[in-house]
């Protein structure tokens, strides 16, 4: 209607000078108000639409946990762990849930840092890194600065797959990997025991894996 109009207040302005104003403010009027008019019909298109796929969501979803967690939710979690290169159709056919909707619970997943990233699980061993060290680190001293010095030292080391701060005998419990038993040797005497405020360490290696993959249990968001 906008542009349709405008070209009629053309068609009088060309015929007729003395009507120039009365046509173009009419072709102006018209165009906004159509505009508005538009406006106002795809805003409360849109707001309907919004409105209604979430509480279509809500409705198929039935209860939440207390993280804000539906069932839809908990199921995309536990798929993705074991597959995290599914498609979107895929996930939503494997948890019974239309493409739409599956798309929006996995992106406020990912928003909301439920899912904090997507990485591929690499066998060790084709690598040639045979061995995987546990070991205790006790620090010399026990103050926050002291300590956060050594954790910055021990980010830093590629070969520390993960560092916890532990209870009881210590202060931290390293995974340490290797290549073979004299690498980590000369890794430990080189490096973990040069770190600033390292007291001592103590070293126990695995003989073998008995479960791996650090899937996260999901057994109690029960919706």
């Amino acid at each position: 209607m906008a542009s349709r109009n405008q070209r009629q207040g053309k068609t009088l302005t060309g015929s007729d000078p003395s009507t120039t104003g009365g046509g173009t403010g009419s072709a102006t009027g018209a165009a906004a108000a159509s505009g508005g008019a538009a406006g106002a019909k795809a805003g409360g298109l849109a707001g309907g639409l919004a409105g209604g796929a979430a509480s279509a969501d809500a409705d198929e979803a039935g209860g939440t946990t207390a993280s804000g967690l539906d069932r839809y939710h908990v199921a995309i979690l536990a798929a993705l762990q074991k597959e995290a290169r599914l498609s979107n159709a895929e996930l939503a056919s494997r948890i019974g849930l239309s493409a739409a909707p599956t798309w929006r619970r996995v992106r406020w997943l990912e928003e909301q840092g439920f899912i904090t990233g997507y990485r591929a699980e690499i066998d060790r061993r084709k690598l040639g890194l045979g061995v995987l060290a546990f070991v205790r680190v006790d620090a010399d001293r026990n103050n926050g600065a002291a300590t956060r010095e050594l954790e910055q030292a021990i980010r830093a080391l590629p070969e520390v797959i993960a560092c916890h701060y532990i209870s009881g005998a210590g202060t931290f419990e390293l995974q340490v990997m290797a290549t073979d038993l004299d690498a980590f040797s000369r890794f430990s005497i080189d490096t973990l025991l040069n770190l600033p405020n390292v007291k001592d360490i103590h070293t126990s290696f695995s003989l073998g894996e008995v479960k791996a993959g650090g899937a996260l249990p999901l057994g109690h968001l029960k919706p």
